[in-house]
């Protein structure tokens, strides 16, 4: 599959935010629902006084809910109107996006850059409290409240069997001709001063629902309910376990998406493409 930019196109890197909660999810959807693709494309034609949306190619799409900190996108414009209206875009966008999404830098993509296969990593935060009161109010959008006591030492110890290239399958909505495998880079959970408990996750990439069932698997341990080799053993069965809850989706944050140095980036981009296959595992 080749991924060259058109002649006469440049292709724009895009770093934004987003408070996910009055979306349903990243990419545009039919029957009018509000997405943050669609937001900015519509922006984006506006301010550019463009006949045509200039679709955006994203790192990684969340989920309805789901907000991001450091998401990472491209487009290809056309070179004159990329030359017309580089200097004052970043601004236009600001004052045409609704407030709960932003643009916060504009440039031009070095060659080889593709914002969702050249990426190498994709960090995600998952933010809970089981606080006997609940949630601070001021917080209701960003974080879980899980009302059992969390022993956050039991759950480190459940997130280190999970560690390294897994087939994910038993924590993954399955979707046809994708693969599972994933290697799970980090997993790590920290109590702050706050008493709020959070998760960083962090992957080459992440198969649908896969953090929020890991974070689902690891509240089980926290509050008792599981071993901590539980969450292993379920990844080692393959399969859905029912008693693994997918967690609701507004406790969690895309923080940032990793790339290589600029002369690995196509590199990377083709290995990307690759259906993945576990080390050691046969062709049949």
């Amino acid at each position: 599959m080749s991924d060259e930019v058109q002649p006469g196109y440049v292709r724009i890197r895009l770093d934004l935010s987003y408070d996910g909660t009055e979306f349903s999810g990243w990419a545009k959807q039919a029957g009018g629902r509000r997405t943050v693709q669609g937001e900015i494309e519509d922006a984006l034609r506006t301010v550019t006084r463009s006949g045509e949306t200039y679709e955006l190619t994203v790192a990684g799409r969340t989920d309805a809910g789901v907000h991001a900190r450091g998401q990472v996108a491209h487009v290809d414009l056309p070179r004159e109107v990329w030359a017309e209206h580089s200097q004052k875009l970043l601004k236009r966008l600001a004052g045409r996006l609704p407030r709960d999404v932003r643009v916060w830098a504009l440039r031009e993509a070095p060659a080889g850059f593709n914002a969702r296969f050249s990426a190498v990593w994709r960090r995600y935060a998952y933010r809970v409290t089981d606080n006997p009161g609940g949630v601070d109010p001021l917080l209701r959008h960003h974080v879980l409240w899980h009302d059992w006591p969390l022993d956050v030492d039991a759950m480190n110890e459940a997130a280190r069997g999970l560690l390294g290239e897994h087939d994910f399958a038993a924590y993954c909505k399955k979707r046809e001709g994708a693969t599972t495998i994933r290697t799970l880079q980090e997993l790590s959970l920290v109590r702050g001063e706050d008493g709020i408990v959070t998760a960083t996750v962090r992957a080459d990439a992440f198969c649908h629902n896969m953090v929020r069932s890991l974070i689902g698997a690891l509240l089980f341990v926290g509050d008792g309910h599981r071993a901590p080799d539980w969450p292993a053993k379920v990844l080692a069965a393959g399969v859905r376990d029912s008693a693994v809850h997918v967690v609701r989706p507004h406790g969690l944050t895309l923080e940032e998406v990793g790339y290589p140095a600029d002369e690995l980036l196509a590199a990377r981009n083709k290995e990307a493409r690759n259906r993945r296959t576990l080390r050691g595992a046969g062709c049949c």
